[in-house]
């Protein structure tokens, strides 16, 4: 039996006093629910603005010496309408004013758009009966504005010894001197995950206004099966690849601390969503694959030199001159003479010359150097694929079949995904020709 959950709700999940309502009902279902992480209020339509945007304005604003009010009083009447409207005892007008005093007064960027966050635990606070725990006490950020993780763990834990059900706004925290410091966008995933370690929760629920995870990209194939359970190593390689609703970071904490993660749809509450573990689940039947993602805009540097495989160190060399220039590369296929190094195109962009004139150097009078770009990946992952003989032959008949043309094959030791290079025109009928195989 779980004796304590935490759970995560997105901005759209408390857009307005009604998802307020959606959540406080959630809570109610299981009394183990005891914590939670709130994210500012998203959009309640498409073509109304999130709060953590318009806090973003009034900074702007704030900083070039012009007033906040035009931008202030939507934050304003957002917030004052959902403690109106659920009959708050809280005093929401007196703490909106006190953000307008800080952002006008010049506070930090990171400050400004942290308050929706702010202002939303403590409405939510209020609304559920529980306590308020500020993570500017909990969360502690190094002074070069990285997470402090051991101390984060010491602070929050502490702050959450006492078992009391309570609020903890995400997004943010604050370095040793009180200075307020936020996550990335997305930042308040993290914020749930540290706080589902410092409490030893039994899961850790990330809800958002999707039903989980879905096996390949819903632009591209029509109704795509649902992934109702999937491995920490799985989604690593997923997100890596875009595919997921959750922030890439938050994965960390809960994947060492051994805490199941499960992504519910606020406005589908008895949807299983989809569990994410450090072990796959007893399952009767792992399918052959899990998922598949990817990204177009990818350039592969190849690099060719007379016997590369008795040159010990060129393979650094190479790596170290794109190093030097930033760029970090996704895949690197090597063979006896060869080596491609696969790199984002946009990262390549800025000092393609000048790498490919120092590779140029680096083969001189014994090879060549040369670049092709408009190239797609394309990750197909699954646990499964370790059990289930001849995956890879199916993969690559299917693309024979649909006459695509395969540029680049990588394949880790793990034997979890399977990448595979194609061009950039390609990239949706190769999604769609695995599926089909596989799932379909």
């Amino acid at each position: 039996m779980l004796e304590c959950i935490v759970t995560k709700f997105g901005g759209s999940s408390l857009a307005n006093d009604e998802q307020f309502r959606k959540v406080r009902s959630i809570l109610e279902l299981e009394p183990t629910r005891r914590y939670l992480v709130p994210s500012a209020p998203g959009k309640r339509f498409p073509s109304d603005e999130k709060v953590t945007d318009l806090l973003y304005a009034c900074h702007d604003l704030a900083s070039a010496g012009n007033s906040i009010e035009p931008q202030f009083v939507k934050i304003r009447e957002r917030f004052l309408s959902i403690a109106q409207l659920l009959h708050l005892k809280v005093d929401a007008e007196s703490a909106l004013d006190e953000v307008s005093r800080g952002i006008s007064g010049g506070r930090s960027r990171d400050w400004c758009a942290s308050r929706g966050e702010y202002l939303c635990g403590l409405l939510m606070a209020d609304y559920l009966g529980w306590k308020f725990v500020d993570p500017a006490q909990g969360i502690r950020f190094r002074d070069d504005g990285t997470l402090d993780d051991e101390k984060t763990q010491e602070l929050l834990s502490a702050l959450l010894a006492d078992g009391q059900p309570a609020v903890v706004p995400g997004f943010y925290g604050a370095r040793a001197d009180g200075e307020v410091v936020t996550f990335s966008r997305g930042g308040s995933d993290i914020t749930g995950a540290l706080v589902a370690r410092a409490v030893n929760a039994d899961i850790y629920e990330n809800w958002t206004d999707v039903s989980g995870f879905l096996m390949a990209d819903p632009r591209i194939i029509e109704g795509p099966a649902e992934i109702t359970s999937i491995t920490y190593k799985e989604l690593r390689e997923l997100s890596h690849m875009g595919a997921s609703v959750l922030h890439e970071d938050a994965m960390f904490p809960v994947h060492r601390a051994g805490i199941p993660t499960n992504i519910r749809n606020t406005n589908k509450p008895y949807h299983p969503g989809t569990l994410i573990s450090k072990n796959a689940p007893n399952e009767v039947s792992v399918p052959t694959i899990t998922g598949i993602a990817g990204h177009k805009g990818y350039s592969v540097i190849y690099v060719e030199k007379s016997m590369m495989n008795s040159e010990v160190g060129f393979g650094r060399k190479v790596l170290s001159v794109l190093e030097e220039y930033g760029v970090s590369f996704e895949h690197m296929p090597t063979g006896i003479d060869s080596m491609c190094v696969v790199v984002n195109s946009s990262s390549l962009a800025p000092h393609r010359e000048e790498i490919l004139a120092r590779l140029e150097k680096l083969v001189e009078g014994s090879g060549s150097v040369s670049v092709n770009d408009n190239m797609a990946i394309i990750a197909t992952v699954g646990r499964g694929m370790v059990h289930n003989c001849g995956t890879a032959a199916r993969l690559f008949s299917a693309m024979s079949r649909a006459r695509i043309n395969v540029r680049m094959i990588d394949q880790g030791s793990s034997e979890l995904s399977i990448i595979v290079g194609v061009n950039d025109s390609d990239f949706e009928a190769t999604i769609r020709a695995i599926y089909r195989e596989f799932v379909a």
